[in-house]
């Protein structure tokens, strides 16, 4: 059975957190600290593509004491980023997930229709007439 899910971003953070070993936990004010698996280690999930400047930049951000692991769709460049390990989003969690669904009613159509019930006229009419009175 395959699942579809209604994704946003922090649940799918959550997800790939939970899928590579790593505690769920984002930061108020470290963006790219979405998640942990020691003090040191940190996890960062984008559905950007990200290029070798953006890279560059989270690197320095992180620092040589510390290592984060980036999972994308997909990034340009080298990845010579000795504090860095980027890996593509694996293909088998995106194609379970969906995007900016709001409605997610059934389109259901050419259901045969249930037929009318049998109306039982005056069966109880005059119950709470005048005339029963």
């Amino acid at each position: 059975m395959i699942y579809v899910f209604d994704t946003n971003a922090a649940m799918l953070a959550e997800a790939l957190c939970k899928l590579e070993g790593f505690t769920y936990a984002p930061s108020d004010t470290v963006y790219w600290q979405q998640g942990y698996s020691t003090e040191r280690d940190f996890l960062y999930v984008t559905t950007a593509t990200l290029s070798h400047e953006q890279l560059q930049q989270l690197a320095d951000e992180v620092g040589p004491e510390r290592s984060l692991l980036v999972l994308c769709p997909a990034f340009r460049g080298k990845g010579d980023f000795s504090n860095l390990t980027v890996r593509k989003i694996p293909k088998q969690v995106l194609s379970r997930c969906e995007w900016g669904h709001d409605d997610y009613s059934l389109q259901v159509e050419n259901l045969p229709t249930a037929p009318e019930p049998h109306v039982q006229a005056n069966v109880q009419a005059g119950l709470f007439t005048e005339d029963d009175a």
